[in-house]
C-alpha cells in the first residue's frame, strides 16, 4: 500500500502515442496520474475535458498529467483524439498500476456489485515521492482541487 511522503515504486505502462510511459522518467516534474474507470463514459469525459481545460496550468508549474484506466491503448487513442487531450492515458489491461495504487473495488452499478476502478487521482512530486492522493473522487471541481494543491505546494517548498 502506498503511503505519502513515502517513494513510489517505479512503473510502466503502454501509453498513447506509441510510447511506453516509466515513473522514473518523471523524476525532475510533478507527476499527477489520475485513474479512471472507462473512456468515453460521461463522468470520465468531463473528468478528463477538466484536465485538458487547464492543462496549460498544470504544465507552468512543472507537471505531467496521465490518465489511467484498463482500457486498451486502441481505446485510449480514440478517446483522447476525440477529446483532444494534450496529455497521455495510459494501458493497465493487467491491473499491475490499479493494484499497486488500490484503486479496483467493489462498486454498484444498476443493482449488482461489479469489480472496477475507483475514481482517484495522485500527486507524486519531483523526486519520485507520494504527496498527495484524492479516492472516491467527485468530478466537479475535482480538478480545481488539484490546481489548488499543486500551487499551494509549490509556492511552501520553494527554498531560499
Amino acid at each position: 500500500m502506498l503511503e505519502i511522503n513515502h517513494a513510489v515504486e517505479n512503473f510502466k505502462l503502454p501509453s498513447t502515442g506509441n510510447k511506453e510511459f516509466s515513473l522514473s522518467d518523471c523524476i525532475g516534474r510533478n507527476v499527477i496520474i489520475y485513474f479512471y474507470p472507462k473512456d468515453d463514459t460521461p463522468g470520465c469525459t468531463t473528468e478528463g475535458q477538466d484536465f485538458r481545460d487547464n492543462w496549460h496550468l498544470f504544465t507552468e508549474m512543472n507537471c505531467i498529467i496521465v490518465g489511467v484506466s484498463r482500457d486498451s491503448i486502441k481505446s485510449h487513442e480514440s478517446f483522447k483524439a476525440k477529446m483532444q487531450f494534450p496529455f497521455e492515458l495510459l494501458s493497465d489491461e493487467d491491473e499491475e498500476v490499479c493494484n499497486l495504487f488500490s484503486v479496483m473495488k467493489m462498486k454498484n452499478m444498476y443493482g449488482k456489485q461489479v469489480r472496477g476502478i475507483e475514481r482517484s487521482t495522485f500527486v507524486v512530486d519531483t523526486q519520485g515521492i507520494l504527496i498527495k492522493e484524492w479516492r472516491g473522487v467527485k468530478v466537479p471541481g475535482h480538478v480545481q482541487e488539484v490546481l489548488d494543491f499543486i500551487n499551494t505546494f509549490n509556492s511552501n517548498s520553494y527554498q531560499y
